[in-house]
């Protein structure tokens, strides 16, 4: 006989009448083909009216009865407890007689089917409470997956690659230790869940045979596993397998050993991870090492002390909600029951996050069922038995739901339907006359459980993203959290899941500098305020993926966080850099120190004057005893100032002229240095001799990444001149190698010794008056011209003041203007011949560009110093308004040219800090567009591009006028 009185029909399904009757007909299909099946059968009124909801309602259970009609039969005809038994006795049979890996998965598919078809009549006929229902689902679970194994075992044995002490049980003994995690290790599996597992083996205590690796033995051993489990037949499936609850699962085996899992839990393990060891349950394999391996962490999972920090990690891993009380109502269509407001995760987290406080201390909290650690919590006086009661019955209706729309079509879902067709349509699957009451239940139920969990939180830290509306940022857990793609997406990023996989792998470790867990634990509090940092650069997404490569290139970031989480206004100048300056975010990642400097308080103050700088360069590099060490200190010292004025040009609170201004004092002030170093070990009582600065160093016009013009002058007396050229040859090498040479500091500046006299073929170093006689006597005109340029920047002040009259002298001589003209003229058709480009961003060498602005100044100074020696002026600008001002250049024309050096100049000193190699704005950072149109004033990069074409134009228009 049918055993009818097992349906209580409470919350029983009921057809709805849909518009094309689809779930209907299927009812009605399904009770004919059962009395076709079965014409002796007798179905009362109320057993058909209870499978006509079922069926209505899911295609899912319609299907497993078309397939198999006895299945009902079988199901209904005796207790739902002895079917159940009944089903896994006969599977426990069929496994062990199975001949084949396929035989296996057929009986164990077929077996899912029964007790997910008894399951389910059982629930919705509610014969089976919650907690039964997912207690036999997971004992379901257990026999499934525990037989798969000991077949896997069993063929190991079969093979002679492992010996376990029983053969008739080869698992127990095995060292192969199956963890259930999540709802599966809670003895809570859900009707349609994946389940969730950690897999370890003992290398141990395994039994393999001698000669067979052990990781690839156990990690072939799981991915047949999983294939038993997941792969999907004619016969369907038995459980899909998720592993990446496993210790950093983006960079291990799908098998772990107990020694490395006891190193990574041990150092690297987060709160989340912790979190989710609480469930923990070893469910398959050998049971008894599970057992000992879990003992063995219960020191990682439960502190001693009360952990509060815990808290707020805990709360990121599923921050669902805004928690704060009485705001935003929940709507019930395509609300999502497990991570929604007011869902079944909160619970969970309601109870796991003082568990984590307090277990330490108590082990009786530690429990590993939700219904469970309330009334735990509740006798232990750290939730009043209201809130246990509202929580548990909240939970039990949640879960019930959620099984219900997990019946529908065998999915792992657990969000509402958004159609009000399809909502109410599940509404009477769920057992609602009608969907207005369903949804005032849900909602009712969902606000209390917000309510609730919002008072659990509400003093901790909220993980969210103001600048997104306060939308999730979470990174914790295995999956990804739908609402933080969408707060990600709302900053600006146009890979959220590419940020989310970023961030968890900072999370487990895998950069050096995040291994220390203190670290970690910062990185998790101002996680947001990082990413909206980012998010408001240009390119969100290529901003932070320059900061991982940096990260992945430190040694540690603790420092680094816990000044970022302090100084907003230095996350925000970290941001900028990593999105507008690729060159310098590489130099920030190779050179820790610069970091130091860039977070050094007093970095950013007041700036020094020259005088102050000179000494403070002086000072560090000096300080040092020894040689070696003081060229170290040289290059940190340089590099710390270099990269600090980059900063500051990036940031505004200094012009590219100014910038030109300050690279030149760290250069010249580090030469002055360094000479006094080298003379200082190298000198061998002979008089120091003058750098001489040329180009850009001696215009003060330095870039970010210029070389350094330098010609070595000397002077002594009679007596020494003989040994003279060789002693300043030598040492001018030990200069070079002192300025230019890599030590473990890194390098500091390339050295061009190409301006002296005589070019390559000339001596290193020249004395006085064969600089002056050369200059007089054999230089060429380009050599003159580049003389305008020249300043002394180290050495004895006489001999400087010397050198520095002989220049004047030599610049102020008379010449022939033609002459002149015609070698400018032809050297700059050389120029273009051998160097000539189309690329608008060569600044430089562009027709029209920064040469010929450059060309022009120079000739018309050496053209008239002769005769007004005040226009003379290293820097380029100062000698055009000089030559405007001695009425040799028309205002008009002068005007043009002071402008095209200022845009030049804006133009280069951004592309030479910010980028490496040929600018290609099309492919260039946002941020780098923005700085260089904010530099020059310019709208957007087209009117940037016009501009720059008109001005080489007008450049080139000028130079035959005015080099004539």
């Amino acid at each position: 006989m049918l055993d009818h009185a097992t349906l209580r029909n409470r919350l029983t399904p009921t057809p709805l009448d849909d518009a094309e009757g689809s779930g209907r007909q299927r009812a009605d299909r399904a009770v004919a083909a059962l009395k076709a099946a079965r014409p002796d059968a007798a179905f009362d009124d109320k057993t058909v009216a209870f499978l006509s909801g079922v069926f209505a309602g899911s295609h899912y259970l319609f299907g497993l009865v078309e397939r198999n009609p006895e299945r009902l039969f079988e199901t209904l005809e005796t207790s739902p407890e002895a079917r159940f038994d009944a089903v896994l006795a006969r599977v426990a049979d069929e496994a062990t007689a199975a001949a084949s890996q396929r035989e296996l998965m057929t009986a164990l598919r077929i077996a899912k089917a029964d007790v997910a078809f008894l399951v389910a009549l059982a629930d919705l006929g509610e014969v089976w409470s919650v907690d039964e229902v997912t207690l036999r689902l997971t004992d379901a679970a257990d026999a499934l997956v525990g037989h798969a194994v000991r077949f896997l075992l069993a063929r190991a044995m079969e093979a002679r690659k492992f010996f376990p002490p029983d053969h008739t049980r080869p698992e127990e003994g095995s060292g192969f230790i199956v963890l259930g995690m999540g709802k599966y290790g809670a003895h809570e599996l859900n009707y349609s869940s994946d389940i969730d597992l950690i897999i370890f083996y003992d290398r141990e205590i395994a039994p393999l045979a001698p000669g067979v690796e052990v990781q690839p033995f156990f990690v072939r051993l799981v991915r047949d596993l999983v294939t038993i489990l997941q792969e999907r037949t004619a016969d369907g499936y038995v459980f899909r397998t998720d592993l990446r609850l496993r210790p950093d699962p983006g960079s291990t085996q799908a098998a772990i050993s107990t020694d490395a899992a006891f190193r990574y839990y041990e150092s690297l393990g987060q709160n989340w991870e912790r979190a989710a060891m609480i469930k923990a349950r070893p469910v398959a394999g050998d049971i008894a090492a599970g057992d000992a391996f879990l003992k063995s962490l219960a020191p990682y999972i439960w502190r001693k002390y009360l952990d509060y920090n815990a808290i707020s990690d805990i709360h990121a891993m599923k921050r669902q909600i805004h928690a704060a009380k009485g705001h935003e109502k929940i709507a019930v269509a395509g609300h999502n029951l497990k991570l929604g407001r007011g869902g079944i995760r909160e619970i969970e987290f309601f109870v796991q996050s003082q568990q984590l406080i307090a277990g330490g201390r108590q082990p009786p909290l530690r429990t590993r069922r939700t219904i469970t650690g309330l009334k735990l919590l509740t006798d232990y006086e750290w939730i009043t038995p209201e809130v246990r009661d509202d929580l548990s019955d909240a939970y039990r209706t949640l879960r019930r739901m959620e099984h219900r729309l997990q019946m529908v079509a065998d999915q792992q879902t657990h969000s509402l339907p958004t159609q009000p067709a399809e909502l109410e349509r599940f509404a009477r699957f769920a057992g609602y006359a009608d969907v207005a009451r369903f949804e005032r239940d849900m909602r009712s139920t969902m606000m209390m459980v917000q309510e609730h969990y919002a008072a659990l939180f509400e003093k901790t830290p909220q993980l969210t993203a103001p600048q997104a509306g306060g939308g999730n940022l979470v990174f914790a857990g295995d999956v990804e959290d739908p609402a933080t793609l969408t707060t990600l997406a709302a900053m600006g990023f146009k890979n959220p899941s590419g940020v989310i996989g970023m961030v968890k792998g900072w999370h487990y470790g895998r950069y050096p500098a995040m291994r220390s867990a203190r670290a970690r634990e910062i990185l998790t509090e101002f996680t947001p305020a990082l990413l909206e940092a980012f998010g408001k650069t240009g390119d969100p997404d290529l901003a932070l993926s320059t900061f991982d490569k940096f990260l992945g290139e430190v040694p540690t970031a603790l420092q680094l966080f816990s000044m970022l989480r302090a100084n907003p206004t230095f996350l925000q100048l970290l941001a900028q850099i990593m999105g507008s300056a690729p060159r310098l975010a590489r130099i920030l990642s190779r050179r820790r120190r610069i970091m130091e400097a860039l977070l050094d308080p007093d970095g950013f103050g007041e700036a020094p004057t020259p005088e102050e700088v000179r000494d403070h360069i002086r000072r560090d590099i000096l300080a040092a005893e020894t040689y070696d060490d003081r060229l170290d200190r040289a290059r940190v010292v340089g590099q710390e100032r270099m990269f600090l004025a980059g900063v500051e040009l990036l940031s505004g609170r200094i012009d590219p002229r100014e910038a030109g201004e300050t690279y030149s004092l760290i250069a010249e002030s580090v030469i002055e240095a360094l000479l006094d170093v080298v003379q200082e070990r190298y000198g061998n009582g002979m008089p120091a001799p003058v750098v001489l600065a040329m180009g850009k160093l001696g215009g003060r016009e330095t870039t970010a990444s210029s070389d350094v013009d330098l010609i070595v002058v000397y002077d002594v007396p009679q007596e020494k001149m003989q040994a003279a050229p060789q002693h300043y040859a030598r040492l001018t090498q030990r200069l070079i190698s002192a300025l230019s040479a890599p030590t473990p500091e890194g390098e500091l500046y390339a050295v061009d010794m190409r301006l002296r006299p005589s070019g390559k073929a000339g001596p290193v170093a020249v004395r006085l008056d064969g600089f002056l006689s050369y200059q007089k006597n054999e230089a060429w005109t380009w050599e003159h011209l580049a003389l305008t340029r020249a300043r002394p920047i180290a050495g004895p002040d006489e001999l400087r003041d010397r050198l520095s009259g002989m220049i004047r002298d030599v610049l102020t001589l008379p010449r022939d203007r033609a002459k002149t003209a015609a070698d400018v003229l032809e050297m700059r058709a050389l120029i273009e011949k051998e160097k000539g480009t189309r690329d608008i961003w060569q600044i430089k060498t562009f027709n029209g560009g920064l040469i010929d602005v450059e060309f022009i100044a120079q000739f018309l100074q050496v053209a008239h110093a002769d005769r007004l020696p005040d226009i003379l002026d290293q820097n380029t600008e100062a000698a055009l308004r000089k030559l405007v001002a001695a009425g040799v250049l028309d205002p008009e024309d002068g005007g043009r040219l002071i402008h095209a050096a200022e845009l030049y100049n804006e133009v280069s000193q951004i592309l030479r800090l910010c980028t490496e190699g040929a600018f290609n704005p099309a492919a260039a950072p946002c941020d780098l567009i923005e700085v260089l149109l904010h530099v020059t004033g310019e709208p957007d990069i087209a009117r940037l591009e016009g501009r720059l074409r008109d001005t080489y134009a007008e450049v080139a228009a000028l130079f035959p006028k005015l080099v004539c």
